[in-house]
C-alpha cells in the first residue's frame, strides 16, 4: 500500500484546522429596530463551543448570561462586546448599537418595588423644567414616599425625608420656592397621574405648588354619578373618555383643578399598588422605608 505523502504546506493547513476548532467563536445579533430610550434589548447568542459568556453592553452594565437582555435608560451610540470563552481560549465579537433620545419628556422613578417611567407634560412647562432641574440635581435621590394611603396616593419630594429617623413627622420640606398653577383641563387624576402637592386654599389661595413635592395617584374606579357630582362641584365637564378612564381604571376626581397634574406614569402602575399597599404610622409615613431615586431619560 503506498505510503502517504504530505506538503509542508498541507500539514501547516492541517495543523491550523485542528488548532481552530478548539478555539469557540464569539458571535451574536439583536433584532435590528428602531430603538428609542428607554428600551430593552434582548441580545441572541450565536457563538460556538463556548462553555461561558461576558457581555459588556457599553453603558456600564455587564452579564455572564448566555442570551442575556440589556436596558438602556439613555440615548448613545454602544459598542456591545460579546466574549466567549473554552477554558483558556476566547475569542470577542464587537457590534454597536444606537439608541435615539426619546420623542416625549420621560423620567423615571426608581423604587424597591420596581420602576415607574413617566412621561411630562409639555403644556405644563414650569411644572416639567422644575421637576427636571431637580431630578437632574440628583435632589430627589434617597428621599422617601413619606406619605402613603392605599386606595389615594404616594407621596414624596421632602427633603427632610432623606435620612429622616423613624417616626420623623414629614412633609413640612421644600426647596424653598413654590410653582405656579398650572391647571389643564387636558390632564386629569387617573390612576397613574403625577401631581404637585401644595399648601391649603387658606394660606394659597392662588394654589400655587410645593416646589419639589409630588403625588402619584392610586384612587379606584368611579361611577358616573359620583363624576356627574364632582362636574357640578369643581366646575369641569369631563370628555367620555376621561369618563371611561375614571370609570375603568379609577382615581381621584374630587382633586382636578385644584391641583396641578403635570404628568402621568406610562409604565409600572402596578409599582404605585405594591407601595400603596405597605404598612403605615398614624400619620400614614410607612414603617419601612421606601426611597426614590429619578432620572431624566433623554
Amino acid at each position: 500500500m503506498p505510503r502517504m505523502k504530505y506538503t509542508g504546506a498541507l500539514l501547516l493547513l492541517l495543523a491550523l484546522g485542528m488548532f481552530s476548532c478548539g478555539r469557540p467563536i464569539a458571535r451574536f445579533t439583536y433584532h435590528d429596530l428602531t430603538r428609542q430610550a428607554p428600551d430593552t434589548v434582548k441580545f441572541m447568542n450565536q457563538s460556538q463551543r463556548a462553555e461561558s459568556y461576558k457581555w459588556d453592553f457599553g453603558d456600564g452594565q455587564e452579564s455572564m448570561e448566555a442570551e442575556p437582555t440589556n436596558r438602556y435608560t439613555h440615548s448613545g451610540n454602544y459598542v456591545v462586546r460579546l466574549t466567549a470563552m473554552k477554558g483558556k481560549k476566547k475569542r470577542i465579537m464587537e457590534k454597536r448599537i444606537l439608541i435615539s433620545p426619546p420623542d416625549k419628556c420621560l423620567v423615571e422613578i426608581e423604587t424597591r418595588f420596581g420602576n415607574m417611567l413617566v412621561e411630562l407634560y409639555d403644556e405644563t412647562p414650569q411644572h416639567r423644567d422644575n421637576f427636571l432641574k431637580l431630578a437632574e440635581e440628583g435632589y430627589f435621590d434617597g428621599m422617601l414616599f413619606h406619605r402613603v394611603i392605599d386606595g389615594f396616593m404616594v407621596q414624596g419630594g421632602d427633603p427632610d425625608s432623606k435620612n429622616a429617623p423613624a417616626g420623623k413627622a414629614l412633609g413640612m420640606g421644600g426647596p424653598g420656592y413654590q410653582v405656579p398653577a398650572e391647571f389643564n383641563p387636558k390632564y386629569i387624576h387617573i390612576k397613574g397621574a403625577l401631581a404637585a402637592a401644595r399648601q391649603g386654599d387658606q394660606v394659597n389661595p392662588e394654589k400655587k405648588s410645593s416646589g419639589s413635592q409630588f403625588y402619584i395617584v392610586q384612587g379606584k374606579p368611579v361611577s358616573e354619578s359620583n363624576l356627574q357630582i364632582t362636574e357640578a362641584r369643581n366646575g369641569v365637564q369631563y370628555t367620555p373618555e376621561q369618563k371611561e378612564e375614571y370609570m375603568t381604571i379609577g382615581g381621584t376626581p374630587f382633586l382636578d383643578q385644584g391641583y396641578t397634574v403635570f404628568g402621568q406614569v406610562i409604565e409600572g402602575l402596578d409599582v404605585i399598588d405594591s407601595i400603596a399597599t405597605v404598612k403605615t404610622d398614624s400619620r400614614d409615613r410607612p414603617l419601612e422605608d421606601v426611597a426614590m431615586k429619578i432620572r431624566v431619560i433623554k
